[in-house]
């Protein structure tokens, strides 16, 4: 039985990764900084709670890393740990790249020192890449990050490729475009839209108030993701892969589905306010996964109208 830690358990994909990894056998470990006060709600959700093995760790304290790893000689680590959200990382900027970017370098000098012979993933981020007009991003692609999210990104996906070049570690990156879910909490802008147009359509009078609803994206399905996660690790020799559908829609084609789903004219319910805009968007975001598919087999089962779909589905049965 293989062990696998996941740091970062409690988001979307690590709940997500926690379950796929259950089904296929492994013997999983999440990580928390605070195991005990933590809810670990989205486990909760996929009804996996007590199968995971829920552990405190500080991936910002090399000891409490290396601790862990010594302990519980994991064959995999998945580091999902860190803020998650772009739009906050204008706000906090200092701890969006502590939070990524020390995290990730503990993680691999605790395996270094360890000497273990431990499979490493980083969660890596389209952010990276900046504004690239129409031209859909490969491995190749140079990375001009305009978020300090995406710079803290773009920090960590150096320290891997430094870490698998120079010390020989096995370590690779996903580098994942935008992938919603109905774990998503509402300050990711999917969820506020289709909570929002939920609400609406059992009679709530409010209004979704919105930033740019122009900008271009392409939106996959986080559990799609996760097995993507999970290939990469199983390769012969470990490397990079951009992660995406390769089709790249519009916010407000998103923002017409969810209500079109729900029997509503989104027009007569959602308002701009430019003062949600960010101080440097990105205008559109297209990628090119064909590495992923041709290496690893991967495509995404699912594209943004799925996923629309499928998130009021699920908003709906919840409430």
């Amino acid at each position: 039985m293989k062990k696998a830690l996941i740091c970062g358990v409690s988001g979307q994909d690590g709940a997500y990764l926690a379950k796929l990894l259950l089904d296929k056998g492994y013997d999983v470990y999440g990580g928390s900084r605070d195991a005990q006060m933590s809810s670990f709600f989205n486990l909760r959700r996929l009804d996996i709670w007590s199968d995971v093995h829920l552990i405190s760790i500080n991936i910002h304290d090399f000891r409490s890393v290396l601790q862990t790893i010594l302990k519980i000689k994991p064959d995999e680590i998945y580091n999902l740990a860190g803020q998650s959200s772009v739009g906050l990382s204008f706000e906090q900027p200092v701890e969006t790249l502590e939070s990524i970017s020390v995290g990730t370098l503990n993680l691999l000098e605790a395996i270094r020192f360890s000497n273990l012979p431990i499979r490493f993933y980083n969660a890596g981020s389209s952010e990276c890449f900046g504004d690239t007009g129409t031209l859909a991003a490969d491995e190749s692609t140079p990375f001009r990050p305009r978020s300090p999210y995406g710079v803290a990104k773009a920090a960590a996906f150096w320290q891997v490729a430094n870490y698998r070049e120079a010390y020989n570690i096995q370590a690779g990156t996903g580098i994942l475009f935008n992938h919603e879910s109905p774990l998503r909490p509402e300050r990711f802008v999917t969820q506020k839209i289709v909570a929002t147009a939920c609400r609406v359509a059992k009679g709530s009078k409010e209004t979704l108030i919105l930033g740019n609803i122009d900008i271009a994206r392409d939106w996959g399905w986080a559990p799609d993701y996760v097995e993507a996660m999970w290939l990469i690790l199983q390769q012969a020799q470990l490397d990079d892969y951009v992660i995406a559908t390769g089709k790249t829609t519009k916010l407000k084609d998103f923002i017409r589905i969810v209500f079109e789903t729900l029997g509503l004219d989104w027009h007569a319910h959602v308002r701009i306010d430019e003062s949600f805009f960010r101080p440097t968007d990105i205008a559109e975001g297209h990628a090119n996964p064909m590495k992923a598919y041709k290496q690893l087999g991967w495509k995404a089962g699912h594209k943004m109208e799925d996923v629309a779909r499928m998130m009021v589905e699920s908003f709906n049965m919840r409430d």
